[in-house]
């Protein structure tokens, strides 16, 4: 008994003496490593801040030791060597924050790794910053440290702002439109969610709540916060927790039910890096989770490196089993190496602290700490490291990695499985062969196939009615009339809905009928407690944006400003705004009457063609045709007449030429055409009632500054003051009874000259007082009416489509049978236009005319100047163009007796030898055989003009024309002496 204590004193300085020898062989393995090249070592003292009871801070610590171990095996040149201080941050701020005071005020580390998390780390930069000592955190992920813009600190990891683009490319790649982002109450939780909503909100994806949950939160708090997500629509949720928190939560999701077919479940790269670090008990509860995490390019290095890690991991942590190597082991393998490296290069000359001199037994720690003289210059080379790492390729950006590649993988059994990437340059791919087709095969998944929650492979729609909550509140609007559409009847006793009904509930219901999934709703009047209507339309919509109502069922037209606050299904009614007025019969009896069937525009251009039409036919037939000759006036009369007797084809001059003819069969084919539509025209004018507008132009009502109507509580009243209409002169209506009695009373007695309204109204009104109003041009476009769902509301989409499966069906022409059975009008036209024929119509037809006529006189021209070129050969050059113009058109003027028409008609002496090119000559021929030339008067040429050879008693087939003593001056050769 006496002998135990002396016993255990030894034992002790047993234990002691092993542990300082151990120590001693250390550092002589280590002096003896170092002594190799024969050179001197310099260690270098270095600060380790890290969690040691935690798994990071395990993996870390022993990735960092074989990184030494590696670094100067490989670099036994190397003067310097890292000597490690390492302090246990105990998972606690102020421990950390306390560990690192010591290191700089004592050791006087000229660098410090660590510490493990962003609180920690947020403390621990000021201080290296105040002492000028680098802060090296390869786990610090929280974005909110690189605001601190401290050039003494760098995250030898990504930022984990970096993932939220990864994450919202997999919301929108499934097509979810809510999200609700679960996240711990701290640092770490709270500086993501800023970043993760701006990128969901770049893709329209709503975030209808955001659950927060503090660190210390118990399984009660947590199941709270659970219930009250699963009472809500949202199915898709991002948690972004610590790993021991993030386990405890989908721990009690499992329970609860949440880890069912439909839920869809994202873990930010934290929880998706450890989460194998886990109890095993607990992984049960991941299946079918998608995790988001940096993706590490395999190599043999890696692969050796992960050997020799796992068997010196296992001997120095016996008691944890579950451990692998994750990212966080790498980084901060690759930072030790980065540190070593930098430390070198910046050399060992100034290693020294400089003091604060404080006197005074008050100086607290922090004013004592040291300024490190290395620590510029440390900085500055670690800024220059540049190397590839077990990692991959590790360079400081502004202090930090920059945006690298994640991947995606999905949690089956206890292991995960990849189904994707994700890269800044290609968004998400399948593999690594993807990466630069992401724009042509956008149409494809880019996503393996994936596992959901409940053993699914059947893509979670992301949102559900959830069949235990409330139903859905649909408000509907109150209204006096237009009942059809939606009516609200009221109990007299209790002032409440009795019932509601009307054609938009009706389709509506049967829409609802369509939905693939139950939804629960009930509807509610937006009415006062007297049964009143409660404010308009618009106001309605806003009690949706404001979350009162889950939607909106009535008449409700899809406008631009309703739609920035809330969603609109597809539309299920016909669209657009038109203007209705009375009509008037129009069919006057009076004697102009005849000239309505045709334009003013269509009838000056028929009367111009007519004339043009004469002159081109007198052109072609005036040298050929008997009947286009004469005095002036005759022929004059002539053109016309035969231009305008082809109204009623009564025309009896003969048209002998080919052109003429050519010119008039396409003439009479127009006028015919003109003839039968003003004849169909006319009759209809003058057969059919003529119900006309009042007002065929909504400027006129400005103009006259008269009233105009609109349905109470409508848009449609926005749409006439922005259209300048004054106040006082735009009148409400509730009822079709109080529009018409408007109408009657007209804008001069205080009713209305014209009503804007949507056609579905119109068509009602029209039905009950057929043929008595009607409605006019413009029609201003409108979306028709829709349901209201509020803003991103998933229901949006699944209730447009069931609404294309009710209106392209039976159901809904039951459904308006129901409710306007009677509501036809069996001559309804909803536009009313002019009965007049227009230019508009008729344009090709004179186009063609022209054209053929004007290539006839072309043709005919060319054919007349290439017959008299001889006479335009003999012109002196000196010749005005008036004079060879008059001349020409004196030729013109004569007969072309060598035209057939001709050659049959005039009769002649045999022994007559003129020949039949001659023009006519001055007196009588020399031969007095020869009849006297058939033109007479004003065809006959001046003598001074032309004088004919006469060569054996017979003029020359050719004139060869000769001036006179007194006419020399006109231009033509002195040909005599030729001839």
């Amino acid at each position: 008994m006496k002998g135990s204590p002396t016993i255990r004193i030894n034992f002790n300085s047993f234990i002691t003496i092993c542990l300082f020898l151990n120590v001693c062989l250390s550092e002589g393995v280590v002096a003896q490593s170092q002594n190799t090249t024969g050179d001197a070592t310099i260690p270098v003292k270095v600060g380790v801040v890290l969690d040691m009871d935690s798994v990071v801070g395990k993996i870390g610590m022993s990735c960092m030791n074989i990184a030494l171990s590696d670094f100067y095996a490989t670099h036994p040149h190397y003067k310097t060597r890292l000597v490690f201080n390492t302090k246990d941050s105990m998972d606690d701020v102020v421990a950390a924050a306390s560990a690192a005071v010591e290191l700089i005020r004592n050791v006087e580390v000229q660098a410090i790794i660590g510490p493990r998390s962003s609180m920690q780390a947020n403390f621990v930069i000021s201080l290296g910053n105040k002492s000028q000592v680098p802060i090296i955190s390869f786990s610090a992920t929280s974005p909110s440290l690189t605001s601190l813009k401290s050039p003494y600190f760098f995250r030898a990891a990504q930022s984990g702002s970096f993932q939220v683009n990864a994450i919202s490319d997999i919301v929108e790649e499934f097509g979810w439109r809510e999200v609700v982002p679960i996240y711990i109450d701290n640092l770490f939780g709270e500086t993501l969610i800023p970043y993760l909503t701006a990128a969901l909100q770049e893709i329209n994806i709503r975030i209808p709540y955001l659950s927060v949950i503090p660190e210390s939160a118990d399984d009660d708090l947590i199941a709270k916060e659970l219930y009250k997500l699963m009472s809500n629509q949202t199915r898709v949720f991002i948690v972004h927790a610590t790993m021991t928190l993030g386990s405890r939560i989908l721990v009690k999701a499992e329970e609860i039910g949440m880890m069912s077919e439909g839920y869809v479940w994202i873990m930010t790269d934290s929880m998706t890096t450890l989460w194998r670090s886990i109890d095993s008990s607990a992984i049960n509860a991941l299946q079918g989770i998608l995790g988001v995490k940096s993706y590490v390019p395999k190599s043999k290095e890696l692969e050796n490196f992960t050997v020799r890690w796992k068997r010196k991991f296992q001997s120095d942590n016996p008691d944890v089993t579950n451990a692998e190597m994750n990212i966080f082991g790498l980084w901060a393998y690759d930072a030790t190496s980065a540190l070593a490296r930098a430390v070198e290069n910046a050399g060992t000359a100034n290693l020294r602290f400089n003091r604060t001199n404080i006197s005074g037994s008050g100086a607290t720690d922090l004013e004592t700490l040291g300024v490190s003289q290395n620590g510029p210059r440390l900085i500055k080379e670690l800024s220059k490291i540049n190397f590839t790492g077990l990692s991959g390729d590790f360079h400081f950006v502004n202090g930090q990695l920059e945006s690298s590649v994640f991947q995606i993988v999905n949690v089956n059994g206890n292991g995960e499985r990849r189904v994707g990437l994700w890269t800044p340059q290609s968004g998400l791919v399948k593999d690594w062969k993807s990466t630069n087709t992401r724009a042509k095969s956008s149409s494809k998944p880019k996503l393996g196939p994936i596992i959901w929650p409940g053993d699914t492979n059947s893509v979670p729609k992301g949102w559900k009615i959830p069949v235990e909550g409330k139903k859905l509140k649909i408000g509907v609007p109150v209204k006096d009339g237009f009942t059809e559409f939606v009516k609200v009847t009221w109990d007299s006793n209790s002032k409440k809905a009795k019932s509601i009904g009307g054609y938009c509930i009706d389709v509506f219901d049967a829409v609802m009928r369509k939905m693939p999934y139950p939804v629960p709703y009930e509807y509610v009047p937006y009415a006062t407690p007297e049964g009143n209507a409660a404010g308009s339309y618009n106001d309605l919509v806003d009690q949706v944006f404001y979350g009162i109502y889950d939607g909106v069922v009535g008449d409700i037209t899809i406008v631009a400003n309703r739609s920035l606050y809330v969603d609109f299904t597809l539309p299920y009614t016909e669209s657009g705004v038109s203007m209705l007025v009375p009509v008037r019969d129009n069919k006057k009896k009076n004697a102009w009457v005849f000239l309505q069937p045709l334009t003013s525009d269509l009838w000056v251009t028929s009367g111009c063609f007519f004339v043009f039409i004469g002159f081109v036919v007198w052109v072609l037939e005036h040298r050929i045709n008997e009947d286009f000759r004469g005095p002036p006036a005759h022929q004059v009369g002539t053109s016309f007449w035969f231009s305008f007797s082809t109204m009623v084809f009564a025309h009896r001059e003969k048209v002998v030429s080919n052109l003429g003819r050519f010119v008039v069969i396409i003439w009479c084919f127009v006028v015919l055409v003109l003839t039968q539509s003003y004849t169909a025209s006319l009759t209809s004018l003058l057969t059919v009632e003529q119900l006309q507008p009042t007002v065929t132009d909504i400027n006129q009502l400005l103009k006259r500054r008269e009233s105009v109507g609109f349905l109470s509580a409508s848009f449609v009243e926005d749409m006439l003051l922005a259209m300048k209409f004054d106040e006082s002169h735009i009148k409400k209506y509730r009822t079709l009874e109080e529009l018409h009695d408007l109408f009657t009373k007209g804008s001069t007695n205080g009713g209305i000259s014209a009503a804007l309204d949507e056609i579905p109204y119109i068509r009602l009104f029209l039905s009950k007082y057929c043929g008595k109003y009607t409605t006019v041009k413009p029609t201003f476009r409108t979306d028709g009416f829709g349901f209201v769902f509020p803003k991103g509301s998933p229901l949006a989409a699944d209730v447009s489509r069931a609404i294309l499966n009710v209106t392209q069906g039976d159901e809904m022409q039951k459904i308006h049978n129901k409710w306007f059975n009677n509501a036809t009008c069996p001559d309804f036209d909803p536009t009313v236009s002019s009965n007049s024929l227009g230019l508009e119509s008729f344009w090709g037809l004179f186009l063609i005319t022209g054209v053929a006529s004007i290539s006839a006189l072309i043709i005919f021209a060319a054919m007349f100047l290439y017959e008299q070129k001889h006479v335009l050969f003999q012109f002196y050059p000196e010749n005005s163009v008036w004079r060879k113009v008059r001349t020409m058109s004196r030729i013109f003027d004569q007969k072309d007796l060598s035209s057939h028409t001709f050659k049959q008609t005039e009769p002649r002496d045999a022994s007559c030898p003129c020949s039949v090119h001659s023009i006519g000559a001055y007196g009588s021929s020399t031969n007095t055989n020869c009849p006297p030339s058939p033109s007479v008067g004003s065809n006959q040429i001046d003598p001074s003009e032309f004088v004919f050879l006469v060569e054996q008693g017979s003029v020359t087939n050719s004139p060869v024309i000769h001036p006179s003593p007194e006419r020399s001056s006109m231009g033509f050769a002195d040909n005599s002496h030729g001839q």
